[in-house]
């Protein structure tokens, strides 16, 4: 879903105000002041939906935007949120950090806790919005990776870039059929360019290690589909104890148990957004891939990705 609005349409002694609304309807609730000297803001904001990813575009006057403990009090918003420099600077503070943008740089921010963004001079960025627990389940530590900035230049920094800007010129041609599998490699190549922080550098797990939580990994993909699917059961099938198990996949950002519910969810989420299977209920989908109540599955996929399964079906899962 398309969607595009701008201060134009309103008087000047009202832009600030508008702003502010337009601001926090699109991302999350947040404070805008207009620079120093300034009276008001200018500027506009494209927005599209993908599955349960954002991408909007911002373009506007110099401005500072707050996320304050109040504000997070007052909306439980749980999002990660993904700043992309097209024109001008920015500055992004979280976390004790500054990230400090030029055009090509993104860095990540968390809606879960206070941030500042500075903008001192006329600007365009992209602006990323997905759900906070769909990254926290990929990524260990995100708090050590917020406002850091990750060059658009070089490495996988440089595969986001271009993929955003073909994404932005070309998301309303794309097939609805696509859209999931396509959010799901946006987000991919986002990890992919975090993880070379030096912050998510891990220690070398040894080859055994590694093989055990591949084996893990494969073993669950084959049975999601199974209600009875559980850690003891992996561990039963692979002919482990289940404290192996365990020690094997230390290390990675959740438990298995957590990543087994996130592989479940994360298919049911693609089923829901391919036409193809529009005649199936959202409970069939949530029990051809292990759910065994409805209820249950309905808190989970909103917990995960902000917004219900129907929601996400209508084209509604991102406001």
């Amino acid at each position: 879903m398309h969607q595009t609005v701008s201060t134009d349409r309103v008087e000047p002694s009202q832009r600030l105000a508008f702003w502010t609304d337009m601001v926090c309807n699109t991302y999350v609730q947040l404070d805008c002041d207009a620079a120093a000297g300034a009276a008001t803001i200018d500027g506009d904001i494209a927005s599209d939906t993908l599955a349960t990813l954002q991408l909007s575009t911002v373009t506007a006057s110099p401005q500072i935007v707050r996320r304050t403990a109040a504000k997070i009090a007052r909306a439980s918003e749980d999002y990660f949120l993904v700043s992309i420099q097209t024109r001008g600077e920015g500055v992004i503070a979280q976390d004790g950090r500054t990230a400090r943008l030029a055009p090509g740089d993104f860095a990540l921010y968390d809606s879960t806790r206070p941030y500042e963004l500075r903008f001192e001079a006329p600007f365009q960025q992209y602006v990323l919005r997905l759900p906070g627990p769909s990254l926290r389940t990929a990524l260990r530590d995100t708090q050590r990776l917020t406002a850091s900035t990750v060059s658009g230049q070089r490495g996988a920094g440089h595969l986001m870039i271009g993929m955003i800007q073909t994404l932005a010129a070309d998301i309303g041609t794309l097939a609805p059929e696509s859209a999931a599998a396509v959010a799901e490699s946006v987000t991919q190549i986002l990890i992919a360019g975090l993880s070379a922080l030096p912050a998510a550098r891990q220690q070398a797990v040894s080859h055994m290690t590694g093989y055990h939580r591949e084996q893990i990994k494969a073993c669950t993909r084959s049975r999601l589909r199974d209600p009875a699917l559980t850690v003891a059961s992996i561990a039963a099938q692979l002919r482990v104890s289940p404290s192996t198990l365990h020690r094997a996949w230390a290390g990675e950002a959740c438990s298995i148990a957590e990543w087994i519910w996130a592989q479940r969810l994360d298919a049911a989420r693609r089923d829901l957004c391919d036409p193809s299977l529009a005649a199936r209920s959202v409970s069939e989908i949530a029990f051809s891939w292990g759910f065994n109540d409805a209820a249950h599955f309905s808190r989970a996929f909103r917990a995960r990705f902000g917004c219900s399964a129907r929601e996400l079906r209508a084209g509604k899962a991102v406001a």
